[in-house]
């Protein structure tokens, strides 16, 4: 008696290695990032976690909000692929959260998974960059003597 095959593996459509996108009002939540990218494939993890701080060119922050463009998300997604592509990740993911933050509050976490530990890391490193710098999303902060700015602005 015969049983049917399946198509071979080769055959089948690749795995999306864009795990998780995200642009968010509620809070960030590390492990689930992490949990994202876990594959049989993996070597390697890195993980990038931007907090919000208590300073910047040594001025004293009180707080600060983000604000998302419309096309953010999916300015995102062709930035992760990008990352995905020319650092042959497995997997990758980004949440940036927006709305209204406090000094310790998580602002950004990323993560990338390759087949060995440099990989990962560069590629995580080129991630959050990109993400920083081409993706429309703006921080206003407000400082303790008043003053505020907005940072990443066009």
């Amino acid at each position: 008696m015969s049983v049917p095959v399946d198509p071979p593996a080769a055959a089948a459509a690749p795995a999306d290695p864009v795990r998780l996108l995200e642009i968010t009002a509620e809070p960030l939540d590390v492990a689930a990032v992490q949990a994202s990218v876990v594959g049989a494939a993996t070597g390697g993890i890195c993980l990038f976690v931007g907090t919000v701080r208590d300073h910047d060119h040594g001025r004293d922050v009180a707080a600060l909000g983000y604000s998302a463009h419309p096309t953010a998300l999916a300015r995102l997604r062709e930035v992760a692929t990008d990352v995905a592509e020319r650092f042959d990740a497995s997997a990758v993911a980004a949440v940036h959260r927006v709305g209204e933050l406090s000094v310790g509050d998580l602002a950004v976490v990323v993560a990338v998974a390759t087949a060995h530990r440099d990989g990962a890391f560069t590629a995580c490193r080129a991630l959050i960059d990109e993400l920083k710098a081409t993706v429309p999303i703006w921080k206003h902060q407000t400082f303790r003597d008043g003053d505020d700015e907005w940072v990443g602005t066009p």
